[in-house]
């Protein structure tokens, strides 16, 4: 799968572009706020849906504008395809090869990339949200339904918690209504349970293969899902009569905190370098191996899926890196493309590179 051109009107910074890229490895040169930020965003939108920065279209729009349109032109194994969207007022536009796309489960899936930005180092040393984080957005690459799985879970739990909140304060709640609340709540946990797990199991895999290949076999990585459910069970049935008993045994807890204590939203992944914990334990370098494993795996298992690598993008992070793993990204894979901004070129750059100069949102 590879991008062939990218255009912006009026996105960010961005005027109007028209980008032009390659299979293999593209780079966007240029120095800050210049807009190559700002491209690696408006790609990314078409594979998540949505801004990875913001959660508000109306940043996007450039200042003094009234709304902004972006636009791909990709290759996958089925052929060329198109995917548009605009936001003019209150208005959100998606488009598909010229059709207009209402869910965005049909919007999202058609374009796969993985993003790995700085901020992604704090899936190491961050907190348990940061991995999370990273886990929903990772399925829902892989299964773009696990979109509208997860949007059931979070309101359920929202009219869960508003009942616990209602008690906490000692106002009037309704019993059933929180009963009911729980069963459903414990329904769709049980099916983000059996796609998170089923998830970490194929990155444990790539991320084992990944990091000995980055280390030169010197360092091990583990990583562990970590939630209420303690014994591993793949009957969905079972798995949701545990959190209903998890979240019976612990109402009085909750009604006196006044929010829902356990759950997926509280779920972790543990990350651990040659058997010690990654996040009190690990060097600068063996984090940035991590992180760089864990995006480089999510890749392999859209991959594993769907039979073509995803887009990677890697905005500003080969800075971040050592000449070792800069090799390694940019040694790439057959039929793998590569979008990188930096401020400066690598010494490390090989020829058949294509080069993008980028300059207060023009390029050439």
């Amino acid at each position: 799968m590879i991008i062939k051109k990218f255009c912006a009107e009026n996105f960010r910074n961005i005027k109007k572009c028209e980008i032009d890229f390659r299979e293999g490895i593209n780079i966007l040169i240029g120095d800050n706020a210049q807009g190559k930020t700002n491209t690696a965003e408006g790609i990314y939108i078409f594979s998540r849906g949505r801004s990875q920065r913001t959660s508000d279209d109306d940043e996007l729009i450039k200042f003094g504008e009234e709304g902004f349109r972006i636009s791909v032109e990709y290759e996958d194994k089925n052929g060329t395809n198109t995917l548009e969207y605009a936001r003019f007022g209150k208005d959100k536009r998606r488009k598909k090869n010229g059709y207009s796309v209402n869910k965005i489960t049909e919007f999202v899936g058609n374009l796969r990339a993985v993003l790995f930005t700085p901020d992604d180092l704090s899936l190491v040393k961050g907190g348990p949200e940061e991995r999370r984080s990273f886990l929903n957005i990772a399925i829902s690459q892989h299964d773009p339904s696990y979109i509208n799985l997860y949007s059931s879970y979070k309101k359920a739990l929202e009219n869960r918690n508003h009942i616990l909140k209602q008690a906490s304060k000692g106002f009037y709640y309704d019993e059933n209504e929180l009963r009911s609340w729980s069963n459903s709540l414990a329904e769709y946990a049980s099916y983000i349970y059996l796609q998170r797990y089923s998830y970490i199991e194929k990155l444990k895999k790539y991320t084992s293969l990944i990091m000995k290949d980055i280390s030169e076999e010197k360092e091990e990585i583990n990583i562990e899902y970590i939630s209420d459910i303690e014994e591993f069970c793949e009957k969905r049935e079972l798995i949701k009569k545990k959190y209903e008993e998890i979240f019976s045994s612990s109402e009085e807890r909750e009604k006196a905190a006044g929010l829902t204590l356990f759950g997926p939203h509280r779920d972790d992944i543990k990350i651990e370098i040659n058997g010690s914990l990654a996040r009190s334990y690990s060097s600068q370098g063996q984090q940035r191996s991590v992180v760089l494993s864990m995006k480089l795996s999510e890749g392999e298992i859209i991959k594993e899926k769907i039979g073509e690598y995803p887009i990677y993008i890697f905005d500003d992070v080969l800075s971040e890196l050592d000449e070792g793993r800069q090799r390694y990204v940019l040694s790439g894979r057959e039929g793998m493309q590569l979008i990188i901004t930096a401020c400066k070129m690598s010494d490390i750059i090989s020829e058949g590179v294509n080069i993008i100069k980028v300059e207060g949102g023009f390029y050439n």
